[in-house]
């Protein structure tokens, strides 16, 4: 019995003390851990905290890819590399792709999916706002509020030589917990807008897929979920990436005009309308709800440091652009390309909903449902201009009969062009989808980095 004790004494000992190394060992963890994202918000230039979110994700992203098996397996996998590129390619929403899409499961689209998420320039705009957010909490000490402040009023009122310099403390004060606050209401109405954008876009293309049976039939015979690949393509659309889980892109859905026109409202609401539909949404809830944060939102919208928060001047001029360029590319495309080749098979509306599908992905997402090797050269160089300081990822494709000399083990592949690139081809790429999607931080997008 003695040493049945001892022995239990001993276990118990050996275990609080594991227990105890256990704790400290997290202990250590969470400090290390908060220590690092102290030093990356508050020390580090803004370009080497986003180049660390691309570079982690795309890390994550490509252990996720290789863990996962794809749906071509045992037959054929990709190789790492490629699987690097695609995880780079969706975290940066560059599009560029080096690997049929239909290769990849459905457990690897839904990573995809959420790599697309996490890159998407709305959802980083969010993220953005929670480190102001978190800064203006450490700086003025308004995490709790009102009492904060008093606190911080009561605390220096000791220096203070006259009842002015305390009025001027304090409403210096007000005007830092004012803007918290607008930051913090800031944040919950983009939030709500991707929440009601990405829910509501996948909500209605399951509903258009269950209900037209040529949709659904596509889906079917390519063996694609309706739920899965309704999430994917809003996630895409709405990120401005332009990956579609189907080898062909949109060209399978050509006729499916109801489909393209709700795939249009997502391009347009995840990209060019985002700021004047951020700017609606506040003068909206600044009418209804009477709140002084709305109001200092409105008219101190520079002051904020919120890129896509414009005056309501600026967004009008920017709706008025948009639709211009859109109107301009739209007769030129339907001019030179209405009996086009592209366009065989199809009717009137089909074709006029099919242009307009086109071109309002030349200027910022990549989506196509007409193969661009096909269509008139002047259409190729107004797709260009549209495309500059663009992210669009419009691909001619890889095709065997492009070939100046025709060689007899070419396969023919929907992939980009830059999948028949060599391995240091790929990896130069890699580092331009980077830098590209860090493009923000360049000073006026032609001269060397601004990183100072």
């Amino acid at each position: 019995m003695e040493d049945l004790a001892h022995f239990s004494k001993k276990t118990k000992h050996t275990f609080n003390s594991s227990c105890s190394k256990l704790a400290s060992f997290c202990h250590s963890c969470c400090t290390l851990f908060s220590s690092y994202f102290h030093v990356l918000i508050f020390r580090l230039n803004p370009f080497w905290v986003q180049l660390h979110y691309f570079i982690i994700f795309s890390l994550m992203g490509y252990l996720a890819l290789k863990v996962s098996k794809p749906r071509t397996a045992p037959s054929f996998r990709p190789k790492d590399l490629d699987l690097f590129f695609t995880s780079v390619s969706a975290t940066t929403v560059s599009s560029m792709s080096t690997v049929e899409m239909e290769v990849f499961s459905n457990t690897q689209l839904v990573i995809i999916t959420i790599l697309m998420l996490l890159g998407g320039e709305v959802f980083n705009s969010m993220l953005g706002l929670q480190v102001m957010r978190f800064k203006l909490t450490k700086n003025c000490g308004s995490r709790s509020g009102t009492k904060n402040i008093e606190d911080s009023v009561n605390t220096d009122s000791v220096s203070l030589h006259s009842p002015n310099d305390l009025n001027h403390i304090e409403l210096g004060l007000g005007n830092e917990h004012l803007k918290y606050n607008s930051i913090k209401y800031l944040s919950y109405v983009v939030l709500c807008y991707l929440l009601l954008v990405h829910i509501g876009g996948s909500t209605l293309i399951s509903i258009y897929i269950i209900h037209v049976p040529s949709a659904r039939e596509i889906l079917s015979n390519k063996g694609l979920q309706i739920q899965t690949f309704s999430v994917f393509t809003t996630v895409s659309t709405l990120s401005s990436c332009g990956f579609i889980p189907t080898n062909e892109n949109m060209m399978v859905f050509v006729k499916n005009s109801g489909m393209l026109l709700l795939l249009i409202a997502q391009v347009l609401l995840g990209n060019t309308l985002y700021p004047p539909c951020l700017r609606f949404l506040i003068w909206v809830l600044e009418k209804v709800t009477m709140r002084e944060e709305f109001g200092y939102l409105s008219k101190n919208y520079r002051q904020l440091g919120y890129d896509y928060l414009l005056s309501g001047l600026h967004s009008l001029w920017l709706v008025a652009i948009a639709f211009g360029f859109i109107l301009v590319q739209f007769i030129l495309f339907s001019t030179l390309e209405w009996n086009a080749e592209s366009m065989n098979g199809l009717n009137s509306y089909q074709k006029l909903v099919g242009s307009l599908f086109e071109v309002v992905n030349s200027r910022h997402i990549g989506e196509s449902v007409v193969d661009l090797s096909n269509i008139s050269p002047a259409i190729l160089v107004v797709f260009i201009l549209m495309i500059a300081y663009g992210n669009v990822g419009f691909s001619m494709g890889y095709s065997c009969k492009r070939q100046l000399k025709f060689g007899i083990y070419c396969k023919e592949s929907w992939y980009g062009f830059v999948g028949r690139w060599s391995n240091k081809g790929k990896v130069i790429l890699i580092l331009v989808m980077f830098f590209g999607r860090l493009k923000k931080f360049s000073n006026h997008g032609g001269r060397a980095w601004k990183l100072s």
